[in-house]
């Protein structure tokens, strides 16, 4: 209803501006308007994807929460082998977790490619903050599809860090023509309104 009421504002001031050739307060009007219609009819039409991988369930809470707040549909990379509790140890430096990071080429496998990419403008993606970027997992993910002309836009939960140096250690995973960027921190307790004002921010 709300796409369809911004393609009806379009329209009418389309209409408006087209018909007069003069230069006054209502033409102008009109053509402003025509502008932002279109511009938000963008906006809602633009189809986005929440992709997210969750160890332990709690980046899922929240790419549930960012989807709800985008009207984006939802993706959960999977890995092909689950991570059990000792494998995210991070204080064993012989966990599966320590090891896959100590190694930057480490491509650990996901269980299957079935995200449809091509079918989205925006993409979403999510993890833990795992040694200051995001898990090896995720170059996997992006090296598995074409995210040429494609905005990708990180989200993480965390212990306490940042993103770090994330973005450019993803950035070689992708095409060069793809926009990978800083998205949010979704630590603490979020509701799909909060979350919904930081989408704001980025200008969705």
């Amino acid at each position: 209803h709300l796409a369809q009421k911004f393609l009806d504002l379009r329209q009418q001031a389309c209409v408006i501006s087209v018909q007069s050739d003069e230069i006054s307060d209502g033409a102008i009007t009109a053509r402003s308007l025509c502008g932002i219609a279109y511009k938000q009819e963008d906006k809602l039409m633009s189809k986005k994807l929440v992709a997210y991988f969750s160890a332990s369930g709690t980046t899922a809470a929240k790419a549930k929460l960012l989807a709800q707040a985008a009207g984006a549909d939802i993706y959960e990379i999977k890995p092909a082998v689950p991570y059990t509790g000792a494998d995210l140890n991070w204080q064993n430096k012989q966990s599966r977790s320590s090891v896959e990071m100590s190694d930057r080429s480490s491509r650990p496998e996901i269980a299957d490619k079935n995200a449809d990419i091509a079918a989205y403008d925006t993409i979403f993606v999510g993890f833990p903050i795992w040694w200051y970027i995001a898990p090896t997992i995720i170059n996997t993910f992006l090296e598995s599809y074409d995210f040429s002309g494609k905005t990708v836009i990180l989200f993480a939960t965390s212990g306490g860090s940042r993103f770090g140096d994330t973005v450019n250690n993803l950035k070689g995973s992708v095409s060069g023509t793809a926009a990978i960027k800083e998205g949010f921190i979704l630590n603490g307790s979020q509701t799909v309104e909060s979350i919904s004002e930081q989408l704001k921010k980025l200008g969705f």
